[in-house]
């Protein structure tokens, strides 16, 4: 299998996941991996792969009880055949699941950009116009400090992976906001949808 192979991810994850909403969260994950693949010199096939699957097996096993996600998923990359730079950023996403602690820049920038693109989306769909190239960095910022607001994303994560990562949080935020902006149609966060 190679690292490269978008079509076997995508194939993977058709497989394993129907929900619109996880689809979405893989895809967003997926741009943001390529973005930040070209601020470190990282191959963007490589990293938007390791974005794409990452939650592949979360819809057939959302428990976190070391049963479930990810490390179902993990065996199955294994036994599939995956490069094992790819199953162990997959495991790098969870540490506290699976011991496997982010290390390169590859695994940093998952962590990073996970939950950030969960957020990005919420403050989407929370404008009138559900559209992505209406938000802007001030408007995640202003919703950034309402903790009500998408409470289920945490904030410190986001902030200690773009620490870890060598990137200021506003820059951070721009550099997600901006992969997923210019991939808005293929993630439904154009308005139309």
């Amino acid at each position: 299998m190679s690292a490269f192979d978008r079509a076997a991810a995508w194939s993977l994850v058709s497989e394993w996941t129907t929900d619109p909403a996880l689809l979405r969260h893989m895809l967003s994950v997926e741009v943001a991996m390529r973005a930040y693949a070209s601020q470190f010199g990282g191959d963007p096939d490589l990293w938007g792969t390791v974005g794409l699957i990452h939650d592949f097996d979360y819809q057939r096993h959302p428990n976190l009880d070391g049963t479930g996600h990810p490390l179902v998923g993990i065996r199955v990359l294994r036994e599939q055949g995956w490069p094992e730079v790819i199953i162990r950023a997959v495991a790098a996403h969870a540490p506290e699941l699976t011991g496997v602690h982010p290390e390169s820049p590859l695994e940093r920038a998952l962590v990073a950009v996970d939950e950030l693109t969960g957020f990005i989306a919420a403050v989407t769909f929370v404008r009138q116009t559900k559209n992505i190239a209406d938000v802007q960095l001030s408007s995640i910022k202003k919703k950034w400090k309402e903790k009500a607001f998408a409470a289920g994303v945490h904030r410190d994560e986001i902030e200690r992976a773009a620490s870890a990562l060598g990137v200021p949080l506003d820059e951070h935020i721009s550099i997600v906001l901006a992969a997923m902006q210019a991939n808005a149609s293929m993630l439904g966060l154009d308005g139309r949808s």
